[in-house]
Order: C-alpha cells, then structure tokens, then sequence
C-alpha cells in the first residue's frame, strides 16, 4: 500500500495550490447540501448511499483545516470559531426564543448554546430545527483537535488513515457508548475521523502518491462492507438508512470519499468547465458561500413551507393548478424560504469572515 509514482510526486504539490476556488470541492460540497435538504424532505433511506453528503462534507473539510494549519494553530482556531459561532448564534436566537414561547424551560445545558461542544438542548416542538447540530458540534471538536490529529497524521500517514476507521469498529463491537451527550459526540467523531484524516491525505500529497492498485480495492472493499452491514441488519436497525448506522455510514463513506479525493489528487479530476454554465456556476458559487447558513436554516424552512402549503389550499386557483399534495413542491417552497433566509441571515457569514456584507456573494 505504500506504493508510489513519479508523475503523482510531481503533482502533489499543485493539491489546493491554484488561484482561486477549487471548483471541484465546490461543487461536491454543493451538491452534498442539495442532498441534505432533498433527505430531510423526502426522508429516503437511500440517500446516503447514493452520495453520502456528511462524509463529504467532513472529507472537505479537513482538506481546508490541514491547508489552514500552515498558520499557528491558535491563529487557525480562532479564525474557525470566528467564522462558524456568529451565524449558529443568529440562527439560535430565533429557534430558542421560539421554544422558549412554546414552553421550553432550560437548565445549565443552555451553554450549549454558546457554544456548540455537546448538543444544544431543546424541547420537542424545535427538535426538527436544532437536530441538525450534531454535524457543527462534529466539526467544531474536529477543528479543536487537529493540531493533535495533523501531527499524528504526519508521524504514518497511511497507517494513520487505515487506523482511522477502529474508532468506529470499537464503538459496535468493543465498547458501548454512552446514551448521552458524550456518547453521540464520540459516535459521530468515530464516523467521519476517516473522512476528516483523508482530508489531511489529501492535502499533503499522502493519497495522490498511492498507486490506484492500493487504493481502489480497499476503497471498494470498504463501499461492499458498509454497504453489506447497512442491508444485512435492517432487523436490527428498522432501516438500512445510513444516517441510523454508524458503522455502516463511517466504512460507505471511507470508499466513497476515497474514490472521489483520489481522482481529484491523481487525476486532477476538475469541474472548471462548469463556468460555461453561468447559473449553475453561480449557484454553486453562492452554496458554498452561503454553506452554514443554508445549512443551519433549511431545516426551519421545510417546516414552515408546511403551514405556507395549508394555505395555498384556501385559494381555489392554487388548489387547481398547483401540485399541492406534491412533496416535490414542498421541496421547491422549501428552497424558496431558504433563499430568503439566505439574503436575510447570509451576509452574517460575511461579517464571521471579517468581510464586507453582500446579499448575494
């Protein structure tokens, strides 16, 4: 597995080193937030097999955290923090004094609020809205422990990306997590610790130097058994649903996120030809600016597109030309008040990045 080539040497490092936006990673980091908001519409079980947005996401993401520590790693985490607390502040005001109207009586957890390091209380009327913060309370610890995580990384890194992956084989058949706060945050840290530390592959050459002989089979050896796992114990689990199955999430999305780091660092793999297409290219341009934002509020708009639709159905013209009992056009509503939320709340995105407020990047 420790096989290199020459002609991948000489690329390496050209990974992250072009002006500009990587198109490529923009446009998955797109299309994983189009999934997230399709999931949580639909509800389809095989959604995560078919593009397993979070494990790109974190995949991503450590990409950008292994490029940020050429800084000092104080420096780094301050600018992260920076950048992600201001817009979940925004968007949390709105949704606890909204249970706190519907009844909520929070405890000392309330801190969690602040800051995201266990999961933010609530109560059953906004659990659909604050249910998505596992993935910032993730990606938050995640950036807290990279420093740590580069430097091990650095010591073995392909031993160190396998090695990645015991996490979560420990957590189903070793050790039973607890039910509580710190039980969810060790999960969802074991899960995607794979993709995160593939990101920091990526980053500093480590995969694009593997031959595919060394890469392709595990990677597909790890699609058959997240995959196997997934199909094989829906008894167990009710669902072959890869967001309820973390061992079967973490070994899907360690194949698929390969395959697709892989062909970027060994191929040079590239999607520069989507500028031809100006409101595709635009689109993308503004999710990726706008990630935290339509992430954290897309929850909320599926919501209310519910009550929105009831009253499309007073309007007999809406009733008879309109695809009221469509879930597409609660989707379509739903994308509607995300985009208002977007030129509403994105510009705090801006302001997190010390830049100049835009309604639209």
């Amino acid at each position: 597995m420790g096989a290199h080539s020459k002609g991948a040497v000489r690329r390496v490092p050209a990974v992250g080193a072009a002006p500009g936006r990587d198109r490529y990673f923009d446009t998955l980091r797109a299309l994983a937030l189009v999934r997230v908001v399709a999931y949580h519409a639909f509800g389809w079980p095989w959604a995560g097999l078919v593009f397993p947005s979070m494990g790109i996401m974190f995949g991503l993401a450590g990409t950008l955290m292994a490029k940020s520590l050429q800084r000092p790693a104080a420096t780094v985490i301050r600018s992260r923090l920076r950048r992600l607390l201001p817009p979940f502040w925004c968007w949390g005001v709105f949704v606890v004094v909204a249970m706190l109207v519907h009844g909520w009586m929070p405890g000392w957890q309330i801190v969690y609020w602040v800051v995201p390091l266990g999961d933010p209380p609530g109560n059953a009327w906004g659990e659909q809205a604050w249910e998505i913060l596992w993935y910032l309370r993730t990606y938050l610890w995640f950036v807290l422990l990279s420093p740590l995580l580069l430097r091990v990384f650095r010591l073995a890194p392909v031993l160190v990306l396998v090695l990645s992956l015991a996490p979560a084989v420990v957590l189903q058949y070793v050790w039973q997590p607890p039910g509580n706060r710190l039980g969810s945050a060790l999960t969802d840290l074991a899960t995607y610790l794979f993709c995160w530390i593939l990101g920091f592959a990526h980053r500093e050459g480590a995969l694009a130097r593997l031959k595919p002989v060394a890469v392709a089979p595990p990677a597909l050896a790890a699609l058959a058994y997240g995959a196997w796992y997934a199909l094989g114990h829906q008894g167990e689990y009710g669902t072959y649903d890869l967001d309820d199955i973390p061992l079967a999430q973490a070994f899907w999305s360690a194949g698929f996120v390969t395959l697709l780091m892989y062909s970027k660092g060994r191929f040079g793999v590239d999607f520069a030809g989507l500028a031809r297409f100006r409101r595709l290219d635009r689109l993308v341009t503004v999710c990726n600016a706008r990630a935290v934002t339509i992430y954290l509020w897309h929850e909320l708009a599926l919501v209310l597109a519910v009550p929105l639709t009831d009253r499309f159905w007073e309007v007999p013209a809406f009733e008879a030309y309109l695809p009221l009992e469509s879930q597409w056009f609660l989707l379509g509503l739903g994308c509607c008040l995300v985009a208002v939320f977007v030129v509403l709340f994105g510009w705090v995105e801006d302001v997190a990045a010390r830049k100049r407020p835009r309604l639209l990047p």
